[in-house]
């Protein structure tokens, strides 16, 4: 097994800065309005930018209860840089059993004015990765990332 065939990974070019990208990201109000494809709603229940800070978010459609979306920890923190986060480890760098174990790499790139958005998700297995192929990642994230596209530029 090589390690890349166990990560998966997708990049945007989005038309507004690595600020107002940042913002989107960093701002709990303006993350909910993207994280998770519409019209399933996102409440972010932890957001603490921060080495071992808590990320969770949970999940609704059509009004119906929250349920559980992703919990996990941020690794690493570089503003309008880089966000690192995994779902192996909960707040507090806590050892958790997700139900999809994941590394998220995501770097922001300035492009002359715009952004570079790219995500590197690493698993621990190919067969894993395959898996979250399978459940759609490339048409969720890439889904997330348009709606990302669509308000970081009125953050600018």
């Amino acid at each position: 097994m090589t390690a890349s065939q166990a990560d998966l990974r997708i990049s945007r070019l989005i038309n507004a800065p690595p600020a107002a990208v940042w913002r989107a990201w960093a701002e709990r109000e303006h993350f909910e309005k993207w994280w998770i494809p519409q019209p399933i709603e996102c409440r972010s229940v932890k957001h603490d930018l921060r080495p071992g800070g808590g990320f969770e978010t949970q999940m609704r459609d059509g009004g119906g209860p929250w349920k559980p979306h992703v919990e996990g920890c941020f690794l690493a923190v570089v503003p309008q840089r880089e966000l690192v986060f995994t779902t192996m480890l909960s707040e507090g760098w806590r050892p958790s059993e997700p139900w999809l174990g994941l590394t998220a790499i995501i770097t922001l790139a300035d492009e002359q004015g715009a952004t570079r958005y790219s995500a590197r998700v690493l698993h621990r297995t190919p067969e894993e990765a395959r898996k979250h192929a399978d459940m759609g990642f490339e048409e969720g994230w890439g889904t997330a990332i348009g709606q990302l596209g669509a308000i970081a530029p009125a953050l600018a």
